[in-house]
């Protein structure tokens, strides 16, 4: 959120009055033909119309009347691995951003590099969303929505989030295994088979699909970019509008 503070209100009345005052003496030159009458009339109109402009900007600073409040909200962008996820939430973020309200982007590599050794296990993975629910609650008391990108595999953990934030719009990027795996330039499903990873999602551990998810998307049919305009529409008919 922003607050109009009372410099930036004295820049815009300084701003608007040049011009204004400008015009004054102008017409005032016109009828009168005398430029003295003119810069005279100009300068007092300046002073008491800069303070007047001031003190009206903060009465309606302190008006609710006519003002929409954006209530926070956050998409939860959940599949397997190498699903799409964070290329669309990337680009939905970034649509975001352009309408002017405070958002943050959460995605699940950035949070794993600040909190290393979390662990993959069910009762692992189901902790860290409870730590992530908690983070996105603390930004929504702030009035910040989120774009939150996670395998999310598990149906308790993704109903804990939905259960401790805010106006949650569930995501599901739905791609099959072998799709991800076409997809898979990191390496991690060949990995995951041969056994070196273990507790990956679609190969040796479960995805359980979301049942009531808000918005689904499915990345065989779709792009990226059709399915970012999916949800931007989504997002601006229920919270943005």
């Amino acid at each position: 959120m922003y607050k109009e503070t009372n410099k930036r209100s004295i820049v815009k009345g300084i701003s608007w009055r040049v011009v204004a005052t400008t015009t004054t003496i102008l017409i005032v030159y016109f009828f009168f033909d005398r430029l003295d009458l003119a810069i005279a009339a100009g300068m007092i109109e300046t002073v008491l119309k800069i303070g007047l402009y001031w003190l009206h900007e903060r009465a309606w600073f302190k008006i609710q009347w006519g003002r929409k409040k954006i209530d926070p909200f956050n998409l939860w962008f959940t599949g397997l691995p190498l699903s799409g996820k964070t290329t669309i939430a990337d680009k939905v973020y970034e649509e975001l951003e352009k309408l002017h309200i405070p958002i943050e982007r959460i995605d699940s590599k950035d949070i794993r590099e600040l909190i290393p050794g979390i662990g993959y296990t069910r009762e692992d993975r189901n902790r860290h969303m409870h730590r992530i629910g908690n983070l996105i609650r603390t930004l929504q008391k702030n009035s910040i929505s989120t774009v939150a990108s996670f395998v999310s595999p598990y149906r308790e953990s993704r109903k804990a989030i939905r259960e401790m934030v805010k106006n949650n719009i569930v995501v599901y990027i739905k791609a099959d295994v072998e799709t991800c795996k076409q997809r898979d330039y990191k390496g991690a499903y060949k990995k995951a088979l041969s056994g070196e990873y273990q507790n990956f999602s679609g190969v040796n551990d479960v995805y359980e699909e979301p049942q009531h998810a808000e918005i689904v998307i499915d990345t065989e049919t779709m792009s990226a970019d059709e399915a970012a305009q999916i949800i931007i529409k989504y997002v601006k008919k229920h919270y943005v509008k």
